[in-house]
This record gives structure tokens, sequence and C-alpha cells, in this order.
């Protein structure tokens, strides 16, 4: 009877060693969880760097806003989606400059071509991947002025923003991808004397809610742009935009030098100018800050459609441009 007891007995003790080493394991198991878990959520977020200096991490703000009443506008292309563009980088050439940072952190940046005392500028991609043809055109004029740099006449410096919005381009090809990340439509945010933060949309784009800010410049991206120009004297411009409404001189009301601009343009492209009037009021755009600011003329100028960059119309265009004296 001992030893069988003897027996029992060290059976149990085995037994309670076995289950006191499973839970010590357990316990284990469950501390190297949890500090792991607290780890990552202390880790920081990557930094995004603005000319070697750290800059905190930049939370997205919405992409979708409320406003009443928003409805298709019949007169608007359809647009398909398309995946994220790469974005445009020369194999050999100039290396963009940097004017500004949009509000999730991407570059806004600066092509230049030319040494001259007369300066122009092009700018694409303010309605982002909306209109995303004006950057594929921007970015074949790169190419093209590359390869071909006797294009920038003696005497003149050609300046280009291939993409002006570049949160919305990387949204895609779509009705969505047409404000900033802040829902603003940058071309009613600049600083004009008709800025307005609403308008009446039902004569204009009104496929989804926007603004024209919170206040006259109220984005990054606009105050990037304005602060280049008003460090620059820029004889003439064209702010590109898609589609189909033809080439709007800049200025409320329309200023002679852009009118004359606007007429050039049009007869090289066949886009419609005067443009067409589909009863939209429009309100703090480029063009008519960048002539109240001092530029000597400018355009808003409108591909034929959401899709093509129509190259050979605009390379004549881009001629009539660095030829233009607005004096």
């Amino acid at each position: 009877m001992r030893r069988g007891s003897r027996q029992k007995q060290s059976r149990l003790a085995a037994l309670a060693w076995a289950l006191n080493g499973l839970a010590i394991v357990a316990l284990f198991v469950i501390l190297v969880v949890y500090f792991t878990h607290q780890a990552a959520e202390a880790a920081p977020g990557p930094l995004l760097l603005s000319k070697g200096t750290p800059r905190a991490t930049i939370t997205a703000a919405p992409t979708s806003f409320y406003l009443p009443s928003i409805t298709p506008n019949p007169l608007a292309t359809v647009v398909e989606d398309y995946s994220t563009p790469t974005p445009f980088l020369f194999a050999d050439g100039p290396a963009p400059g940097v004017i500004g940072y949009s509000v999730e952190g991407r570059t806004i940046n600066l092509y230049s071509f030319g040494q001259g005392e007369l300066h122009y500028l092009i700018v694409a991609g303010i309605h982002g991947g909306y209109e995303g043809n004006t950057v594929d055109l921007a970015n074949q004029f790169l190419v093209y002025l590359n390869a071909h740099p006797a294009t920038v006449p003696s005497g003149v410096t050609l300046y280009i923003i291939p993409d002006m919005n570049p949160d919305a381009v990387a949204r895609g090809r779509n009705a969505g991808a047409r404000v900033n990340a802040n829902g603003v439509d940058l071309n009613r945010n600049f600083p004009t004397r008709n800025w307005v933060a609403d308008w009446d949309h039902s004569n204009c784009w009104n496929e989804r809610p926007t603004t024209g800010g919170n206040s006259r410049g109220s984005e990054p991206e606009t105050r990037a742009v304005v602060n280049f120009i008003l460090g620059h004297r820029i004889e003439a411009m064209i702010s590109y935009h898609s589609a189909a409404l033809g080439v709007f001189p800049g200025g409320d009301p329309w200023q002679p030098a852009s009118e004359r601009l606007a007429s050039a343009l049009s007869t090289v492209t066949g886009y419609p100018y005067p443009p067409l009037d589909i009863g939209c009021t429009y309100t703090g755009t480029l063009a008519d800050w960048a002539v109240e600011s001092g530029v000597g003329a400018a355009v808003d100028m409108e591909l034929a459609n959401h899709h093509d960059p129509d190259f050979a119309r605009n390379i004549k265009a881009l001629r009539i441009l660095v030829n233009f004296l607005a004096d």
C-alpha cells in the first residue's frame, strides 16, 4: 500500500509541476505580445523631409465633404478611373526645383528652360487627376524642351509647374480627384478681389462637393504658386485645364493683353474663343489673380477632352506663349 501511495503522490506532483510550467509559458507569451503591441503603438511615423529638415508627419484631411444639392453636371465628360500615375522624372535633363508642398506633403515641382530676362509660365494639374491630361501635356513639354532647347528663344526663361495639385493626382483619374486633400478647388482659392468660399454650383462643375477654401489663398498649393509668381516678373502665362470650354482671358473684367493672348492661342489650337458660356460664375481663379498681381497676360486654357494631352496643338501654343509681349 505504501509503495502505491508513493507512486500516486509522485504522479500528482509531476502533474502539478507540468501545470505550473504551462502556466508560466502562457504568462510569458502574454507578456511578449503585450509589450510588442505597446512598442508598435509608440513607434514614430515616417518623417517628411523639407530641404533636409525633418517635418512632422501630416495626417491627410478627409477627401469627401457635404454641400447641399450636388447633382451630376450634364456637360461634364465622364472620366475613367486610372491607376496612380508615376511621378515624372528626367532620365537626363534639368532637375526640378521645389516651390512648396501639398497638404499631404508632396512636392510641387518647377522646371525652367532658358536664362533670359523675359519670364513665362505654364501651370498644369490644378484640378488634379480629374484633369490629369494637363499633367501629361506638361510632362510632354518637358521632354520636348529638353530635346529641343532652341524652342525657347534667347532672352526668354520658361517655367513649367507640371503638377500643382499632386495629392489629387495621386488619388487617380476621376471626379473625386479634382480638389486638394482639404476638399478645396484650387482654381477658386486664389486671393482675387472676387474670391468667395461658396458659389452657385447649378451651372458649374458640381459632380462632387467643393469649396473655395476657408479664406483667400488658404491652401499650401495656392500659396506656393502665389509666392513664386510674386517673386518673378512674368510676361505671360497659361493655366491648363480640361475640357472643351475654350480659352478664358484673365481679369475681371477680361484685360486687353490677356484677350490678345487668348485670341492668338485660339487661332493655333482651335480651342473656342470667346470661350463657351455655360452660365457659371468664376471666382478666385489663378488667371484672374495673376493679372491683378502684375502678370502681363494670363489665360485659363482647356484641352479638348479629359483624356488626350493635345500635344500637337499645344506645341504651337507654347511657341505663341514664349514669343508673346504683353505691352
